[in-house]
């Protein structure tokens, strides 16, 4: 056998295909996920994007770890290789050598023993089965997101992420020097994709906010991935929570067919879809958590516990994962939101497995009251004007949702740490890899 450098590869083929090739050659490439010595035989296992495969060498120097390499051999069974099937090496060719060893150990990645340290090295990291697992399934809960949607006559649409001005007010903006004049990174497109209901009806965004919120939680980013739906011509919230519960349930459905290897990996499970989401109100939840579980909660929201004990309930009663908590007062939600009767309001969370993943509601279409509502909060309309100018000019009644993609990763994977749940999180203290 030689180790050669590169040389000219011969068509590639993939760790997954490894069952069609029993008793033939083939070349794959990939990276040297670990290797071990065993005397005269030296075993190296090799990654590439479908799997790993256990390749058998016989007396030659193998390069570290996460080296980039081509392999050529014959595939054979093999009931102690991982999968039943190895390659027995003929050839090896360094791509791409590692010029040191990684600072992790990629085949023990453990997120729950040194999480700082695995985010460090995200770089090297990303690279393990479970972290690539981990993404793959949330780019296919965004993908069914996208063709749900398209398929009910949805657009997509893109917005600045430069603004003037924050969605929903308050302080948690990350300020910009946009030209000498100041600017913030959008919070949210709620603003924008409002306006776009005006031109399209339905539309829907899936594009990076971002929070300058100093929340150093497990549950908590400063840019995260938002998953945006607005529609018109609604006659109330109850065809958003319709919309959004037929959406989920065909997203779980997507990525429980297209995804099984990596559940299988992650030992996670898609929830059971046959029930019907339950809804309760805000009063009535916290009225729940306190006779039924014994915790009393105040303010103008569900504190993380109240959430789940109501996501608990809805296990135990509704055998569902999912809950929605309806009717929030209006100074738990941003200015747009429709007022009802008692300080209440047509908005909306959405709870998954106890935490919540989405906020909703049905909007305010109507100019005078949107001033209104500006000014009731002690916010100045001008500094609105872009967005209050489209309501001079009929807008149908209508609302929306956004769901956080990582904490839909994260709770349908049983990751407790949302940071696992994005290639490159940002937090109050992370701004790199």
């Amino acid at each position: 056998m030689t180790v050669t450098p590169t040389a000219t590869i011969a068509k590639r083929s993939f760790v997954a295909n490894r069952p069609e090739h029993v008793g033939e050659s083939v070349t794959l490439q990939g990276w040297v996920h670990s290797r071990r010595d065993l005397g005269g035989v030296r075993f190296l296992l090799l990654r590439d994007r479908t799997g790993v495969v256990q390749c058998v060498f016989g007396k030659v120097e193998l390069p570290i770890a996460e080296s980039c390499v081509h392999v050529s051999g014959r595939v054979v069974e093999s009931k102690k290789a991982p999968g039943g099937l190895e390659v027995q090496a003929e050839t090896l060719e360094i791509i791409a050598a590692a010029t040191e060893p990684t600072p992790i150990e990629i085949p023990k990645e453990e997120w729950n023993v040194n999480p700082d340290t695995l985010l460090e090295y995200r770089h090297v990291s990303l690279r393990s089965p479970k972290a690539r697992a981990v993404l793959r399934v949330q780019a296919e809960l965004v993908r069914a997101f996208r063709d749900y949607l398209t398929g009910e006559q949805f657009t997509e649409i893109f917005t600045p992420k430069l603004v003037a001005a924050g969605a929903e007010g308050g302080a948690a903006l990350f300020e910009v020097d946009y030209y000498g004049r100041r600017a913030y990174l959008a919070q949210s497109p709620q603003l924008y994709k409002q306006i776009m209901v005006g031109v399209y009806e339905r539309v829907f965004e899936t594009a990076p906010v971002y929070r300058a919120e100093l929340s150093h939680t497990s549950r908590h980013l400063s840019e995260y991935l938002s998953l945006d739906v607005e529609m018109g011509f609604i006659d109330s919230e109850d065809e958003l929570m319709e919309l959004e519960e037929a959406l989920l349930k065909s997203m779980m459905a997507h990525v429980a067919e297209h995804c099984a290897a990596e559940l299988a990996l992650l030992e996670a499970e898609v929830p059971d879809l046959s029930a019907t989401f339950p809804r309760i109100t805000l009063l009535e939840a916290r009225d729940l958590v306190a006779s039924r579980y014994n915790h009393q909660t105040g303010g103008k929201d569900l504190d993380p516990e109240a959430e789940r004990l109501v996501g608990r309930w809805a296990k135990e009663e509704h055998d569902s994962d999912f809950v929605f908590v309806t009717n929030y007062p209006q100074a738990a939600r941003p200015f747009y939101t429709y007022p009802i009767e008692n300080g209440l309001t047509r908005g909306f969370d959405l709870l998954f497995r106890g935490l919540e993943i989405t906020s909703g509601g049905q909007r305010i279409h109507t100019y005078a009251m949107l001033v209104e509502a500006l000014q009731n909060r002690k916010m100045d309309p001008e500094a609105f004007k872009g967005y209050l100018e489209v309501f001079k000019y009929g807008m149908p009644p209508h609302g929306g949702f956004a769901i956080g993609a990582e904490r839909l990763t994260a709770l349908l994977l049983n990751i407790s740490n949302v940071r696992f749940a994005r290639a490159f999180p940002r937090d109050g203290s992370r701004l790199q890899p």
